[in-house]
C-alpha cells in the first residue's frame, strides 16, 4: 500500500528511485543542504544513494506538487531510534527541505501542516520536535508559523556531515497546543 498525505496543492508520497534526478536538481544547490547540515549533492548517483539510505525512513516523504507529482523537497517524521531529540514512542522529530525555486510560496508551511495533522491524528504522536541551525531563518519561520515553540538552544553542537560545530535551536509542538489553534 502506497501511503501518501494530500494537502490543497501538494502530495507527500513515498520516495522512488526515479526521483533521483529531481533530488539532485534541488539538493545540489549550495543554499539548501548546508543550512540543514549536509553538503550539496555532487551527482545523481549521490542523490539516488540518499533516497535509498537516508530518505528511507518509515515516515519519509517526497514533497510534490499535485500538478506533476515530481519531488521538489523532502519531509520526514523521524521516529524513536532515528532521532536524538526524543526516545519516546509518542514523540518524533520533524525534518524538511525544499528546492529553492519553490521558496516563498507557502509550500513548506503547507507540507508541514499536512504532516503535523497526520502525526497527531493517525500516528498517535503527542509531541513533535523540530530543530534548526543558527542562521537558518527560513526553517525558523516555518516552524513558528506552524505553531512550534522554542524549547532550548545549544551551542557548539556537532554537524558531522559538514565536519563543523554550530548552535542548534529546538522547538516543540504539542498535540494540545495544535488542537487549541
Amino acid at each position: 500500500m502506497e501511503h501518501k498525505i494530500e494537502t490543497q496543492r501538494l502530495i507527500l508520497r513515498r520516495w522512488n528511485e526515479s526521483d533521483a534526478e529531481n533530488v539532485f536538481k534541488y539538493a545540489s544547490c549550495p543554499d539548501i543542504g548546508p543550512a540543514a547540515g549536509w553538503p550539496p549533492h555532487k551527482n545523481i548517483e549521490e542523490s539516488l544513494y540518499v533516497i535509498q539510505n537516508v530518505l528511507n525512513g518509515e515516515e519519509s516523504y517526497a514533497i510534490c506538487l499535485k500538478s506533476d507529482n515530481k519531488a521538489i523537497g523532502a519531509i520526514e517524521l523521524k521516529l524513536k531510534g532515528h532521532t536524538d531529540m526524543t526516545d519516546r514512542d509518542d514523540e518524533c522529530e520533524l525534518g524538511f527541505w525544499l528546492g529553492k525555486p519553490f521558496w516563498g510560496q507557502g509550500i513548506m508551511s503547507e507540507a508541514v501542516r499536512g504532516i503535523i495533522q497526520y502525526a497527531f491524528e493517525k500516528r498517535g504522536m503527542n509531541k513533535i520536535w523540530a530543530g534548526y541551525y543558527d542562521g537558518n531563518e527560513r526553517s525558523m519561520h516555518v516552524q513558528k508559523r506552524c505553531g512550534f515553540k522554542h524549547q532550548w538552544t545549544k551551542e557548539n553542537m556537532d554537524v558531522p556531515l559538514l565536519n563543523e560545530r554550530r548552535t542548534v535551536h529546538a522547538n516543540l509542538l504539542t498535540k494540545e497546543d495544535w488542537q487549541s489553534k
